[in-house]
């Protein structure tokens, strides 16, 4: 589309004299669904066949679990035909070994999650996809020092507008407008689709003016319906590209989740397991809870994917290495669904009732605010952390699936993990090897 000929075309510049980019960062903000990940797979082969030398390409999104749906449910099958005419050696889509090797050398591999993932490498390309996502700059402080040695590496961001909590992307975004009202041409290229704050939504001249797939992807009658369905503000995030500048009130403020970080902590054993799946099955968590030498509840994510089939056999490895003093779910949601395959290989699980449910959210919540747990920092975890909301249930609440903007599966399952530890037997719990 011409959108992305002319960020492909100028982003991509050439200093004359050093040979260079031009443009060390490229930063793009567009609508939903108006092809960044066309550009982006297009920009990573470019760079990988493209250079002298064999060049290290980092690709991330909002999480690792994310990063990983991109490749391999999306870039991959474009780059599949093409595998010989693009000198591709070969495609891995193994756990944590995912990655494009071409035959010159060049590699495109994931960002996984985590506060130090990237560190220690040298980086030619660093992507971040869909940074409205971050409330920290955890991914460029990953990149920028991985790049510092090579003199023709790029950053490319790619990213529709996120809220008032985006800092990643508003502050990326405020150097970008500052540059081109500058008239920089070098340093940063910015680019940006969006329509004015005072816009009127409904009308298609400024659908027409703000979406550059409009007309090449997406429909008129695509964007009426999704005007008639959405509500207003998430509408103008998502096809007027507008920051929604509200900031919201998370269940757990921000400030208080940051002040349980110990990204040192580690978990004592015996442990507590719990597990959960979203309603769509499209994600499952697994997440332990146990003690601290300083008295504290700790919380981690022990693994978090796509699909939930691996989930089984991931839980009965988990038991076996660490025999937890017990393993819960909520069974009324969709994890009860693997209750079965758990009881068919020996693994008793404890169902958890709505009560015992509501509580753990209410201990769960208690226990942030008074500082009494922490957790290691995991991108997936604080984002649902970030995302989550909840349902009123009597006098008392529940995450809630529906109302929450985030897969809340990694959230539930600490949360569950907390409580089952907890309320396990004493006798039990209070062997740890601390």
């Amino acid at each position: 589309m011409p959108w992305q000929e002319l960020v492909a075309m100028v982003g991509g510049e050439l200093d004359p004299v050093t040979g260079l980019p031009a443009y060390r960062e490229v930063v793009v903000t567009v609508p939903r669904q108006s092809g960044k990940t066309t550009l982006v797979l297009a920009w990573e082969v470019q760079r990988a066949l493209g250079w002298p030398a064999p060049q290290r390409i980092l690709y991330s999104a909002q999480t690792g679990n994310d990063a990983r749906k991109k490749l391999i449910e999306d870039q991959i099958p474009i780059l599949e035909p093409r595998k010989a005419k693009l000198g591709i050696r070969r495609m891995l889509k193994g756990m944590g070994n995912e990655a494009v090797e071409f035959r010159n050398g060049s590699r495109l591999v994931l960002m996984a999650s985590g506060d130090d993932s990237g560190h220690g490498k040298t980086l030619d390309l660093g992507v971040k996809d869909e940074l409205f996502a971050d409330v920290d700059e955890r991914r460029d402080q990953a990149m920028v020092p991985a790049m510092a040695t090579r003199a023709s590496a790029q950053m490319l961001t790619a990213s529709t507008m996120g809220t008032a909590e985006s800092l990643a992307l508003n502050r990326a975004v405020e150097r970008g407008r500052l540059a081109v009202a500058e008239g920089r041409t070098s340093g940063i290229a910015y680019f940006e689709w969006s329509a004015p704050e005072d816009a009127d939504p409904s009308d298609p001249g400024v659908w027409d003016a703000c979406m550059p797939a409009l007309g090449h992807t997406i429909t008129r009658e695509v964007v009426a319906h999704a005007r008639a369905t959405l509500s207003l503000s998430e509408f103008r995030r998502a096809f007027l590209n507008i920051t929604d500048g509200r900031r919201g009130d998370p269940v757990i403020a921000i400030e208080d989740w940051r002040a349980c970080l110990a990204p040192k902590s580690k978990l004592g054993h015996p442990v507590a397991l719990a597990f959960d799946v979203s309603p769509d099955r499209a994600t499952a968590s697994i997440a332990v809870a146990g003690a601290t030498r300083q008295g504290k509840i700790h919380v981690e994510v022990a693994d978090n994917r796509s699909g939930f089939q691996w989930t089984t056999p991931r839980i009965i490895e988990i038991v076996q290495r660490w025999s937890p003093v017990v393993v819960v779910c909520d069974a009324a949601g969709p994890a009860g669904g693997l209750l079965g395959a758990l009881a068919a290989a020996g693994v008793e699980v404890r169902p958890v009732t709505a009560r015992e449910h509501a509580q753990a959210c209410g201990s769960f919540y208690d226990a942030i605010k008074n500082g009494d747990l922490c957790h290691i920092g995991q991108p997936e975890l604080d984002a649902a952390v970030h995302g989550a909301d909840r349902r009123m249930v009597a006098d008392a609440w529940l995450w809630s699936r529906k109302l929450s903007s985030v897969d809340i599966s990694p959230l539930v399952a600490v949360t569950l993990a907390k409580w089952a530890w907890e309320n396990a037997e004493q006798s039990e719990a209070s062997a740890s090897c601390w």
